[in-house]
């Protein structure tokens, strides 16, 4: 069985495209981490925020899918980020570590899979889920939500927008080799933007904590 990576998903949905990507982040999600051997990446966030909708759909979702919506303001913290495999498992799964100021560490786990039909979606528990549509500009990754969903017993069933937190738009850029950063924003179409991230990473060669993923 071949090890999942997020490179060999995203070129077969980008095709002629990922060639237009710079080629440091071609290398970067090249990489396939090995069950039990995950990729590591550190860095800080200089922003992390939320509008007061924004604040209240993080807590109210926190039971369920605690560290996805961040029901907090802060700034100039670090973040530790593991991607990984697991045996006998096409999903991509990737753990951030926020470790806010003067608050407890936040953990937030999702996982990337490919739908039948082809589609990127990423699972943020629960079976909560988003589809995403991804494109290259200037030479970066970029990704937007085309919806979210719920998945019951195999089935997905779509969530009006109005009830959900927004649209996501993520962007991943270069800076070189060993360093990019992530721009990630939800805006909801009647509230505007719900919740903003910005950070810059790198990748290290060695583990952040003991923990082994198999």
């Amino acid at each position: 069985m071949m090890v999942p990576s997020e490179g060999e998903l995203f070129k077969k949905i980008l095709g002629d495209r990922w060639s237009m990507l710079h080629p440091d982040i071609q290398a970067r999600f090249d990489k396939n981490p090995l069950p039990g051997k995950p990729l590591y990446y550190t860095g800080r966030l200089s922003e992390l925020r939320c509008s007061r909708i924004g604040c209240m759909l993080g807590y109210l979702s926190q039971p369920f899918i605690k560290g996805a919506l961040m029901p907090y303001n802060d700034a100039d913290f670090p973040v530790d980020i593991q991607v990984y495999s697991k045996r006998d498992c096409a999903w991509i799964f990737k753990q951030r570590t926020y470790r806010l100021n003067a608050r407890k560490p936040v953990m937030f786990t999702s996982f990337m899979a490919e739908s039948a039909k082809g589609d990127v979606l990423e699972y943020v528990g629960m079976g909560l889920g988003m589809k995403l549509v991804l494109d290259v500009r200037d030479g970066n990754l970029h990704f937007e939500s085309d919806g979210y969903f719920w998945e019951m017993f195999g089935v997905r069933i779509p969530l009006p927008g109005m009830l959900t937190p927004g649209k996501t738009y993520l962007r991943h850029r270069n800076n070189h080799a060993n360093q990019f950063d992530i721009h990630i924003e939800i805006r909801h179409v009647l509230f505007g933007t719900t919740f903003t991230q910005a950070g810059v990473f790198r990748e290290l060669a060695y583990p952040l904590v003991g923990d082994d993923h198999e």
